[in-house]
This record gives structure tokens, C-alpha cells and sequence, in this order.
């Protein structure tokens, strides 16, 4: 049997260092942005810096600096976007947003809120307000 000690952990070389640092594990070119999320740089359209998919992914635009302040804050509204969509509050395709069971019509870039066709993106959404 092999010699076991309780009270020790498992641990992989590297673990240590300073606080701060980007930890986020790089897989064949794919970056995640917390454990089981997958986050892909490219070029996003008409100013965009991020986008949660209904996959479970999250692109980020490549202007943004990986481990900037501004990258986090990004990372963790897209990733309260995925949360909502997993517990069902938020639900999306190309023609329509829907929250907390109510759905909004979407066309080329639009959401139609309150009788406006307003930008997607915009602060006035309840499912933006985090």
C-alpha cells in the first residue's frame, strides 16, 4: 500500500508567487476565463468588448489587455451574463432577448425596450444592470 499522509495536499509545481497574477490556464490556443469557461480573443464589431454565448463561451475583444483592470471588470460582467443564463433568468438567439420570462424583439444591433429600438449593450436593460 502505497504511504500515504493525511493532512497533505496535492500540489503542482508553480503554485506559488505573487498575488495578482493572471492564472487563467491557456488550452491549445483557448484561454478560460474561470474554470469550464472558455474565453476566445478576436475582433468584435462596432466597439463590443465582450460577448457571453449561449455555449458557455466568452469572446473578448483583442484590443483588450489580458490581465488589465479593464479585463476583469469585463470578465466578470460577462460571466454574471452566463450565470444568468444558466439558472434561466436570461435567454437569447438573433431576434429576441428574453428575461425573467419576458421577451424583447432584437434586429441589427437593436433591442425594442419600453416602445424604442435601443443599441444592444445599453445600460438601461435590466439584464445590464449588474
Amino acid at each position: 500500500m502505497p504511504n500515504f499522509k493525511p493532512n497533505t495536499g496535492f500540489k503542482l509545481g508553480g503554485q506559488g508567487g505573487p498575488k495578482g497574477v493572471d492564472r487563467r490556464l491557456n488550452l491549445g490556443g483557448r484561454e478560460e476565463a474561470c474554470p469550464g469557461t472558455p474565453l476566445y480573443r478576436k475582433t468584435l464589431d462596432n466597439g463590443v468588448k465582450a460577448e457571453a454565448n449561449n455555449d458557455g463561451t466568452i469572446f473578448i475583444d483583442e484590443s483588450v489587455e489580458p490581465g488589465s483592470a479593464e479585463e476583469r471588470q469585463i470578465l466578470a460582467h460577462e460571466m454574471k451574463h452566463l450565470t444568468d443564463m444558466k439558472v434561466g433568468k436570461l435567454k437569447y438567439d438573433d431576434n429576441w432577448i428574453k428575461w425573467n420570462g419576458e421577451e424583447y424583439p432584437r434586429n441589427k444591433g437593436k433591442i425594442l425596450y419600453e416602445g424604442e429600438w435601443v443599441l444592444e449593450g445599453g445600460k438601461q436593460f435590466p439584464w445590464e444592470q449588474h
